[in-house]
Protein backbone atom coordinates (compact mmCIF):
# COMPACT_ATOMS: atom_id res chain seq x y z
CA UNK A 1 0.00 0.00 0.00
CA UNK A 2 1.21 3.53 -1.00
CA UNK A 3 2.08 6.13 1.92
CA UNK A 4 -0.01 8.75 1.47
CA UNK A 5 1.83 11.95 2.41
CA UNK A 6 0.65 14.96 4.43
CA UNK A 7 1.38 18.69 4.78
CA UNK A 8 3.17 20.18 7.87
CA UNK A 9 1.16 23.05 8.50
CA UNK A 10 3.20 24.70 11.60
CA UNK A 11 5.94 25.64 9.15
CA UNK A 12 3.23 26.64 6.49
CA UNK A 13 1.36 28.51 9.31
CA UNK A 14 4.83 30.31 10.06
CA UNK A 15 5.96 30.89 6.97
CA UNK A 16 2.27 32.68 6.30
CA UNK A 17 3.00 34.85 9.79
CA UNK A 18 6.82 35.35 8.60
CA UNK A 19 5.63 36.85 4.90
CA UNK A 20 2.97 38.90 6.84
CA UNK A 21 5.53 40.90 9.68
CA UNK A 22 8.80 40.96 7.43
CA UNK A 23 8.19 40.50 3.55
CA UNK A 24 5.21 42.41 3.34
CA UNK A 25 6.61 45.74 4.93
CA UNK A 26 9.64 45.33 1.93
CA UNK A 27 7.75 44.55 -0.37
CA UNK A 28 5.43 47.28 0.63
CA UNK A 29 8.59 50.08 0.40
CA UNK A 30 9.75 48.83 -2.19
CA UNK A 31 6.78 48.56 -4.44
CA UNK A 32 6.02 52.32 -3.36
CA UNK A 33 9.42 53.39 -4.21
CA UNK A 34 8.90 52.21 -7.86
CA UNK A 35 4.95 52.64 -8.62
CA UNK A 36 4.05 55.20 -5.87
CA UNK A 37 2.00 54.85 -2.91
CA UNK A 38 -1.04 55.28 -5.10
CA UNK A 39 -0.29 51.68 -6.28
CA UNK A 40 1.43 50.16 -3.66
CA UNK A 41 -1.00 49.55 -1.03
CA UNK A 42 0.05 47.86 2.31
CA UNK A 43 -2.64 45.75 2.38
CA UNK A 44 -1.56 44.22 -1.16
CA UNK A 45 1.80 43.36 -0.36
CA UNK A 46 0.09 41.37 2.59
CA UNK A 47 -1.67 39.45 0.05
CA UNK A 48 1.22 39.10 -2.10
CA UNK A 49 3.39 37.42 0.58
CA UNK A 50 0.48 35.42 1.96
CA UNK A 51 -0.46 34.26 -1.45
CA UNK A 52 2.89 33.75 -2.47
CA UNK A 53 3.88 31.47 0.73
CA UNK A 54 0.40 29.61 0.13
CA UNK A 55 0.87 28.81 -3.77
CA UNK A 56 4.68 28.10 -2.99
CA UNK A 57 3.52 25.76 -0.17
CA UNK A 58 1.30 23.55 -2.57
CA UNK A 59 3.34 23.50 -5.76
CA UNK A 60 6.43 22.80 -3.46
CA UNK A 61 4.35 19.94 -1.80
CA UNK A 62 3.09 18.76 -5.34
CA UNK A 63 6.41 18.74 -7.42
CA UNK A 64 9.03 17.10 -5.27
CA UNK A 65 12.57 15.33 -6.31
CA UNK A 66 13.28 16.82 -9.92
CA UNK A 67 10.06 18.43 -9.95
CA UNK A 68 10.95 20.73 -8.12
CA UNK A 69 12.93 23.18 -10.30
CA UNK A 70 10.33 23.18 -12.24
CA UNK A 71 8.26 24.62 -9.09
CA UNK A 72 10.92 27.56 -8.92
CA UNK A 73 10.24 28.41 -12.48
CA UNK A 74 6.71 28.37 -11.47
CA UNK A 75 6.75 30.03 -8.50
CA UNK A 76 9.30 32.74 -10.10
CA UNK A 77 6.10 33.37 -12.40
CA UNK A 78 3.22 33.60 -9.64
CA UNK A 79 5.82 36.04 -7.70
CA UNK A 80 5.71 38.35 -10.34
CA UNK A 81 2.21 37.91 -11.46
CA UNK A 82 1.05 38.79 -8.30
CA UNK A 83 3.77 41.42 -7.85
CA UNK A 84 2.12 43.00 -10.81
CA UNK A 85 -1.12 42.59 -10.54
CA UNK A 86 -1.35 44.15 -6.87
CA UNK A 87 0.83 46.42 -7.38
CA UNK A 88 -0.77 47.24 -10.97
CA UNK A 89 2.90 47.59 -12.77
CA UNK A 90 4.56 46.53 -15.75
CA UNK A 91 6.57 42.86 -15.72
CA UNK A 92 9.81 45.15 -16.09
CA UNK A 93 9.19 47.14 -12.70
CA UNK A 94 7.52 44.07 -10.77
CA UNK A 95 11.18 42.15 -11.90
CA UNK A 96 12.65 44.90 -10.47
CA UNK A 97 10.21 45.56 -7.39
CA UNK A 98 10.97 41.56 -7.09
CA UNK A 99 14.75 41.44 -6.98
CA UNK A 100 15.17 43.96 -4.83
CA UNK A 101 12.74 42.80 -2.47
CA UNK A 102 14.15 39.70 -2.45
CA UNK A 103 17.24 40.55 -1.41
CA UNK A 104 16.49 42.92 1.54
CA UNK A 105 13.84 40.02 2.59
CA UNK A 106 17.11 37.72 2.32
CA UNK A 107 19.12 39.98 4.41
CA UNK A 108 16.84 40.56 7.20
CA UNK A 109 15.76 36.66 7.25
CA UNK A 110 19.74 35.69 7.63
CA UNK A 111 20.23 38.62 10.95
CA UNK A 112 16.94 37.50 12.13
CA UNK A 113 18.47 33.96 11.87
CA UNK A 114 21.54 34.80 13.34
CA UNK A 115 19.70 36.59 16.21
CA UNK A 116 17.13 33.58 16.64
CA UNK A 117 20.45 31.07 16.95
CA UNK A 118 22.39 33.13 19.03
CA UNK A 119 19.80 33.17 21.73
CA UNK A 120 19.48 29.47 21.73
CA UNK A 121 16.07 29.23 19.33
CA UNK A 122 16.08 27.96 16.11
CA UNK A 123 16.44 29.94 12.50
CA UNK A 124 13.44 31.44 10.84
CA UNK A 125 11.97 29.31 8.08
CA UNK A 126 12.56 31.30 5.47
CA UNK A 127 10.98 31.82 1.82
CA UNK A 128 14.60 31.40 0.10
CA UNK A 129 16.20 28.07 1.82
Amino acid sequence: MAKVEQMDYVPLVIQIVVAAVVLAPILWIVGKWFVGKDKAKFTDAVWIGVLGVVIGAVIGFFLTGWGAVLGTLIMIVVWLVLITHFFDCGLLKGLVIAVIAGIVYWIISWILSAILVALGLPPIPSLWW
